[in-house]
């Protein structure tokens, strides 16, 4: 595990980055809480103090990169010195696909970026639910997500997320025993139709691995599905947030029509060659 003074000095360094920069750092704070990988981090300090920071991110044979410099020691190779020692935990851990994270809005990113080896591969909106009156429904029911529920949900990820089910299966392993974690099987008509998860931290609420079955899609459980999850958790007290990719123009329909907005995009780039 990270020590409360790991993750104190990561956030400090994230809040002055996002407050020069104006922009939101997708820094994954679910995982980062959790973490029992020390060689998924990487840091550097200066007389006491973190003046960048990388860290990986593993989804079964993928993994995301994300980093910050604090603004003012940037263009001092910080970075690039942490990306080449990633590169090496990247290369032993056996990831084969890697995407480096990027707020849409930096242009101090995309100029690190735009000198590297790779290339624009997709983007995601980060969006946030903003307060108006929404109604929780009986037609579907959020069950608690059991063990015996495992090939469902890999299933699931094939279908929505496009993941190969070794994939879809280690991704399963990794977060099934996450602390301050819902898991939830979608229950319609009396049957099992799709999965939702939720991340509770520092008194916001994160929706992930939202899908439904293909033969029950159109039929409005997706929307009623997210009005009980957004009524439960801001009953709770904690604001809402989802990410949703920028060409899932149906699914970004419906965010918005229940109340979510956008945030901020973030890019994502393919490296090729590790």
């Amino acid at each position: 595990m990270l020590t409360n003074e790991q993750l104190h000095a990561i956030a400090a360094l994230q809040k002055e980055c996002q407050q020069a920069d104006d922009l939101h750092l997708k820094l994954n704070w679910d995982m980062l809480r959790q973490r029992d990988d020390h060689s998924m981090d990487f840091f550097y300090e200066e007389n006491g103090e973190l003046i960048a920071y990388l860290a990986l991110y593993g989804f079964g044979t993928s993994v995301e990169v994300c980093g910050m410099v604090k603004p003012s020691a940037r263009r001092r190779q910080h970075f690039s010195t942490l990306w080449q020692t990633a590169r090496q935990t990247i290369e032993e851990k056996g990831f084969s696909k890697i995407l480096l994270n990027a707020p849409a809005p930096s242009t101090s990113a995309k100029a690190w970026l735009t000198a590297q080896s790779c290339t624009y591969d997709f983007s995601e909106f980060q969006l946030k639910w903003h307060q108006q009156p929404i109604e929780a429904s009986n037609d579907v029911l959020l069950r608690k997500s059991r063990l015996e529920d495992t090939d469902f949900a890999v299933q699931l990820d094939m279908l929505a997320f496009n993941m190969s089910e070794a994939d879809a299966r280690l991704h399963q392993e990794e977060i099934q025993d996450g602390p301050n974690e819902q898991h939830f099987i979608i229950v319609a008509e009396g049957q099992d139709i799709g999965k939702i998860r939720v991340s509770n931290t520092d008194g916001e609420a994160y929706i992930y691995g939202f899908a439904i079955l293909p033969e029950y899609q159109g039929k409005g459980y997706g929307g009623k599905t997210l009005c009980n999850i957004v009524k439960q958790e801001h009953e709770a007290g904690r604001s809402i947030l989802l990410d949703v990719e920028t060409k899932n123009m149906h699914a970004l329909g419906l965010y918005e029509k229940i109340g979510f907005k956008i945030v901020q995009g973030q890019d994502y780039y393919l490296w090729h060659s590790v």
